[in-house]
């Protein structure tokens, strides 16, 4: 069996030895190309100042800031376990996930943090996904955003994944952001790969994500229980068990 894995490279290593694992040969397709901006060091210094903690939304936030900064004296608020384990291994020792979406990002600072101790930086790109800024500066916190990479979508799949997919060789296919799932969406019906998708399974990290892939038709279309790697790989888990993955044509949200 094999697994379509759409998320970067440098995010998906545990990812795909956990599909090894389950027997599974993890096809990776980045869809989306991260770039470090080169000023990134002279854009983060003067945000930094007077700052009482660091906030990442995502793995390449904490990639990108640890390129441009050599502090990791802040405190840091991570997303989610992914983001957090990332800003561990970049040498933060003081670091705490909300374990979910930018809203728990946005809980969890409120209850940790005042704002008159100082501005929140959030290592961000050059396009965001929800209003965390906006959620945060409702409670008073100044948030200042770090623009500090872009992440540039794919303008075509590549011809390993295109044959593989119309072949009806990926079962499986993962998708973990509502953009690379749009993106997916709108390469493949470029290949004229929409109908292959019905042969795969489309785990989805959100229903965000899940409502992005809509537009292409699959044999079932899963949901993580929470945002994260762990209950997606729940969600897998359910898929293998029920033989799903290759039978069945019904579209559902695993919980």
């Amino acid at each position: 069996m094999r697994a379509l894995v759409t998320r970067s490279r440098d995010d998906c290593a545990t990812l795909a030895a956990r599909l090894a694992a389950r027997g599974i040969v993890p096809v990776i397709e980045p869809l989306l190309d991260i770039r470090f901006c080169e000023d990134g060091a002279r854009l983060l210094a003067p945000l930094l100042e007077g700052a009482q903690a660091l906030l990442f939304t995502s793995a390449n936030g904490v990639r990108a800031f640890a390129a441009a900064s050599a502090r990791r004296d802040l405190p840091a608020f991570a997303v989610g376990d992914a983001s957090a384990a990332a800003a561990c291994a970049a040498g933060f020792a003081a670091v705490e996930s909300a374990h979910g979406t930018v809203a728990d990002l946005a809980g969890l600072v409120q209850r940790r943090l005042a704002p008159e101790r100082g501005a929140l930086v959030h290592a961000a790109a050059s396009t965001v996904a929800g209003d965390l800024a906006g959620a945060l500066g409702a409670q008073g916190f100044a948030v200042r955003r770090a623009v500090l990479y872009e992440a540039v979508a794919a303008t075509a799949l590549s011809g390993a994944t295109r044959a593989l997919v119309a072949a009806g060789g990926a079962e499986l296919a993962f998708f973990f952001s509502p953009r690379t799932a749009e993106c997916f969406v709108r390469l493949a019906r470029a290949s004229g790969l929409g109908e292959a998708c019905r042969g795969m399974t489309a785990l989805a990290l959100s229903p965000a994500v899940a409502a992005a892939l809509g537009e292409l038709q699959w044999r079932a279309v899963r949901i993580a229980a929470s945002p994260n790697e762990a209950t997606l790989l729940d969600a897998l888990d359910r898929v293998l068990a029920e033989g799903s993955a290759v039978a069945g044509t019904e579209q559902d949200r695993s919980a």
